[in-house]
């Protein structure tokens, strides 16, 4: 069963896609993503709820007026989407940006998040991470040049240039952001979240002793596999792997990712009770 609803938080209408039943899962989007990518790597027949809220801007949720956008805000939508649906306790999965957004919910709501998933994550524990300087600069000239002139500028680069030797999935991904039809309106939210922070740092991610799975992939510079190693050596319960490349191997990553993912919700959770207080 597959439920999708909007529902009203400050001036924005927030899409939540909620389906299938038993524990909950809360999963969330990467940067530029919806609910699909979600879907896209996740198990098919998943034994568990997995609710997604598609953050402001992405999807079918609209930006609103409140500025800046940030990893907070995003979390704080997730939670009073789970609110709405009658969730208590989930386990917090995501990929990358929704990753980052798992981590915050850990921290901030620790009496309700008794798991992770963290997919390529981009953030470890500092603001305006190296790695997303990239969408920093989209950002920039999706404010400053037309469509059509700032996806020529960018591509002649020299960020482009070297994506396109050591991430060439990245790069494409990247230009992508000058195609989507809210381009003008969507810079604040690439602009405001590649300069944010999980508002997590080493020291707390250090004291979160739940299960936690990090998984990470070569050949690919926004998402450095260095970052999902730091993770996975500071959560104290977690599982780390390394995925094929998405880049190379993108049938084979999302088996890998799917697998792993199914496995580790079968090991930690199959005879807990996570979703209700």
């Amino acid at each position: 069963m597959k439920t999708h609803i909007t529902f009203r938080q400050d001036d924005t209408d927030l899409s939540v896609h909620d389906c299938g039943t038993g524990n909950a899962l809360v999963f969330q989007h990467g940067l530029g993503g919806s609910e699909a990518q979600v879907a896209q790597v996740l198990p098919q027949g998943l034994d568990w709820r997995r609710i997604t809220t598609e953050c402001r801007g992405h999807g079918s949720s609209t930006l609103g007026t409140r500025r800046p956008f940030s990893i907070a805000m995003f979390a704080a939508d997730v939670i009073a989407a789970a609110d709405k649906r009658g969730i208590g306790r989930f386990i917090a999965g995501g990929i990358s940006m929704g990753a980052a957004i798992a981590l915050h919910l850990a921290k901030k709501h620790p009496e309700r998040v008794k798991g992770l998933i963290l997919v390529r994550p981009a953030w470890s524990f500092a603001c305006a991470p190296e790695n997303l300087a990239p969408i920093g600069e989209i950002a920039a000239l999706l404010r400053s040049h037309s469509l059509a002139d700032g996806q020529a500028l960018f591509a002649k680069s020299a960020t482009a240039q070297r994506l396109r030797v050591e991430a060439p999935d990245n790069l494409a991904s990247l230009l992508g952001y000058f195609e989507r039809p809210d381009a003008a309106a969507f810079a604040d939210v690439l602009g405001d979240i590649a300069s944010d922070g999980t508002g997590v740092s080493q020291e707390d991610a250090a004291n979160l002793a739940i299960p936690a799975l990090v998984l990470g992939n070569r050949q690919d510079a926004i998402h450095p596999l260095a970052v999902a190693q730091l993770m996975a050596d500071t959560l104290p319960n977690a599982h780390f792997l390394e995925v094929p490349a998405k880049a190379t191997a993108t049938e084979a990553h999302f088996a890998a990712v799917r697998t792993v993912i199914l496995q580790f919700l079968n090991t930690e959770f199959k005879h807990r009770s996570v979703a209700h207080p």
